[in-house]
């Protein structure tokens, strides 16, 4: 298709983008590029982690990561010096003249006549560490990329337009992706060589990154003009591959037809024995538990509707139980690196640590069993703790990598693996009672599977850096561990917690991962999802009051009232000062649907019509700013913002995190839920026909949209309750709703005051009336509600029909 693969080089496939990927796969997990898909203080105290009976198992911030070895000369600063990205500050002493994303590079690379070489990661990146140590610090491979090549670096959590668009190149042009992704482009900004991650030199299957950069310089002197030539034509290719529209298309598809060939698609894929979706690696995937949980609730009288719930909560189950889950301190890591979900990618990205606080409120919803709530509550506790910024916003991630001891070089997974001796040292006491002499120690080894030569496989620790260390990761019930030994269950987790108590106070004296302290707009609302779900659902002020600060850090210090734009970043300053790039970096779609949907769960979680306010105003931006009036549905970045790059695209895979459209959707549903504006309504059906191929070719791919779609063509519940919003009458009719799972529906708080903003919008609200000077509950469907009721239990029985 391309046809630039020949001049490349016999063996040198990277214009399918190939090489980084395939040859990465020779060395195991740990030379996969990162996949596409904090000081100690007092609340360090509140780590929570909590053991539960799980039924029967089977058998830093800027200048923490240095940018040059310590016995390197200091090098005079590139100008990456003048960002705030903690990820370009990574770069910006290598011997590189690296250039941000803008004009300059662009005016530069036009007036010189030189490709660009264009390297997108992100600051917790395992492979962009490994990369930069290896390649961009090398001076010989830094004078090649500053004589020939413009070079740029890009955070791509800064700009996920560019990183889409050449994503999508990458991935169209090869079996897969990741990061760090490194992309040549012509001057006009067409990608004409892709890859990810690429060893400095050759070796015996793969060529090395200084051979890839002679090669493209002696092409782009030799044969310039045909690899414009071939760069225009995958350009015009990737144009037609991407674009989605209505059509001549008037409705979407059938919502039942979608999601029984998604619950199919997923069925096939399903892990029996370990729960996931995939071999390995094998990732949370938030947005594959909803929808199951969502088909469940509207199949439940069938086998395929059990078969749905049963996959999802086993799923969470194991997850939570495997080495994914951070045991001692809490939180998610990225994915897993096998089937087993027992060894980890280390780092912990904010935008996990939300959505799976929702899928774990909402099984303990389905379930009633606490251990899906305490895996939510842990979750929480450990974002305030590593996540929380003193203004109430949350950042990145922390990174996979630091450093064994203090001074030495950084080590993936260092911080949170254990030996056996280190264990035996730290709980040597005595267990009474037990069958057989046994230590605290013993006991914590023998639950999670810790064992003295080490329970991580040489194959996923092909450097040796794990030699001797454990994961802990839950291997026997609680019953099962008790008996083992003689004991009562309770009095097991009450050790074991005692023990992983003492492993977290001894583990704030390693050195910890870098922490990427920026903070991006549409994880914080995310995040703001995940402590308002939350907290509704387990009756928790305290996580509600969270969701609330968030938001109001997301107006105070990510929203510009003159424009009414959201700003897509700020940074932790000197002393842990909010601030700003300049020019400031504006907002994505994702930004205003991540945003938009967790202002909405914030309202029904603390029923302040403030944060419905607002939501509909950025949904008026957004509108404004993304909405594609021809084809109908959202762009993922605005017009101008995106000016100069090869291809504006619309998000179109549910993944890591779901969709801008898909989530826009949703809140489109919603909003006219709120307010009865029937151009939201119409903006939704318009969006969901514009992915219908998308949807009909591979539905999987889109679980989420899917979701809504099942939604649309349902009919969306009005849950009104007449009250006084801190009357204890009304927030036990609230406290009913948000105890069961009802995804399609709207939670409205109506408290007869005809001026208020609810009565505004909906003006029937004003004809609902309290009985008998109670607090009362109305459920409104096709503009027709419910008699009166004033009971939870009465309630409960109506919105379980």
């Amino acid at each position: 298709m391309l046809g630039a693969r020949a001049w490349l080089g016999r063996g040198l496939v990277l214009c399918r983008a190939g090489l980084g990927l395939a040859a990465s796969r020779r060395y195991g997990h740990r030379t996969w590029p990162c996949r596409s898909a904090q000081g100690s203080s007092s609340r360090d105290k509140d780590r929570s982690a909590s053991v539960n009976s799980s039924g029967p198992m089977p058998a830093g911030g800027k200048g923490s990561r240095p940018s040059c070895p310590p016995s390197a000369p200091q090098r005079s600063p590139n100008r990456l010096i003048n960002e705030k990205s903690p990820y370009l500050l990574q770069h910006a002493y290598n011997p590189v003249d690296w250039y941000p994303w803008g004009q300059e590079a662009f005016d530069k690379a036009r007036k010189e006549n030189k490709p660009i070489f264009l390297s997108v990661g992100y600051s917790t990146c395992h492979w962009c560490h490994m990369m930069e140590e290896e390649s961009f610090q090398n001076e010989e491979i830094g004078r090649l990329l500053s004589e020939d090549f413009v070079s740029v670096k890009v955070d791509r959590e800064e700009r996920p337009d560019v990183d889409k668009v050449y994503m999508t190149f990458v991935q169209a042009t090869s079996s897969g992706g990741g990061w760090p992704m490194n992309v040549w482009l012509t001057p006009s900004l067409q990608p004409f060589v892709g890859g990810t991650y690429f060893p400095p030199e050759d070796g015996l299957t793969r060529v090395g990154f200084r051979t890839v950069l002679l090669r493209i310089r002696e092409q782009w002197k030799q044969n310039k003009n045909t690899l414009l030539e071939n760069s225009q034509r995958v350009t015009t290719t990737l144009l037609a591959r991407s674009e989605i529209s209505t059509g001549d298309r008037q409705l979407p598809p059938s919502a039942a037809t979608m999601n029984s060939r998604c619950f199919q698609q997923l069925d096939e894929g399903y892990d029996e024995e370990y729960g996931g979706f995939a071999e390995a690696p094998k990732f949370p995937t938030p947005v594959i538990l909803n929808f199951l949980f969502s088909y469940w609730l509207s199949h439940r009288l069938t086998q395929d509707g059990s078969r749905a719930q049963q996959m999802a909560l086993h799923t969470l189950k194991m997850m939570a139980n495997g080495g994914i889950r951070d045991h001692v301190g809490q939180g998610f890591h990225r994915y897993s690196t096998d089937r087993q979900w027992h060894v980890p990618h280390f780092e912990k990205m904010l935008y996990d640590q939300a959505q799976l606080a929702v899928v774990y409120s909402q099984a303990f919803q389905i379930s009633g069993e606490e251990f899906y709530s305490d895996v939510a509550k842990g979750i929480l506790q450990y974002v305030s703790r590593s996540l929380t910024h003193r203004s109430g916003g949350f950042y990145c991630a922390e990174d996979a990598d630091s450093p064994p001891e203090r001074g030495m070089h950084p080590r993936e997974g260092a911080f949170y693996v254990w030996t056996v001796k280190e264990v035996q040292q730290l709980l040597p006491e005595a267990v009474p009672g037990a069958t057989e002499p046994l230590t605290s120690g013993q006991l914590l080894m023998k639950h999670y599977g810790l064992t003295e030569a080490g329970n991580i496989s040489p194959t996923q620790d092909p450097k040796g850096e794990l030699q001797g260390q454990n994961v802990l990761t839950v291997r026997y019930s609680l019953e099962l561990t008790a008996a083992r030994f003689g004991l009562d269950a309770e009095a097991v987790r009450t050790l074991l917690n005692a023990g992983l108590e003492k492993l977290f106070q001894a583990r704030k004296h390693r050195p910890k991962p870098h922490l990427d302290n920026k903070m991006v707009a549409a994880w914080n609302g995310l995040m703001v999802s995940g402590y308002a779900v939350t907290g509704a659902v387990l009756g928790l002020d305290k996580l509600v009051s969270c969701a609330t600060n968030g938001a109001k850090f997301l107006k105070r210090h990510m929203f510009d009232v003159a424009s009414g734009r959201l700003m897509r970043t700020c940074y932790t300053g000197s002393g842990g000062t909010v601030e700003h790039s300049n020019p400031p970096c504006w907002g994505f779609l994702e930004d205003y649907a991540f945003v938009v949907r967790g202002l909405l769960d914030l309202y029904e979680a603390s029923q302040e019509s403030a944060w419905l306010e607002w939501a509909l105003r950025l949904q008026d931006t957004q509108d404004r700013l993304f909405w594609d009036s021809e084809g109908g549905g959202y762009f993922c970045s605005e017009a101008e913002l995106g000016a100069g790059l090869p291809l504006r695209l619309k998000d179109d895979q549910d993944g890591a995190e779901p969709s801008a459209n898909s989530v826009s959707a949703h809140n489109l549903l919603r909003l006219h839920g709120f307010t009865g504006h029937k151009d939201w309504m119409d903006k939704c059906v318009c969006l969901l026909t514009a992915f219908s191929e998308r949807m009909r070719r591979v539905p999987v791919a889109l679980p989420e949209m899917v979701r809504t779609l099942s939604a649309h063509q349902q009919t969306l519940k009005q849950i009104v309750i007449c009250g006084d919003r801190q009357a204890k009458d009304t927030k036990a009719l609230v406290q009913c709703v948000h105890s069961m799972y009802i995804p399609n529906k709207v939670l409205i708080l109506a408290d007869g005051d005809p001026s208020s903003f609810m009565s505004r919008q909906l003006p029937f609200l004003s004809t609902l009336r309290r009985l008998e000077d109670r607090a009362t509950a109305y459920v409104c469907e096709n503009q027709a509600c419910s008699l009166p009721i004033t009971e939870p239990c009465e309630l409960r029985k109506l919105l379980h029909q």
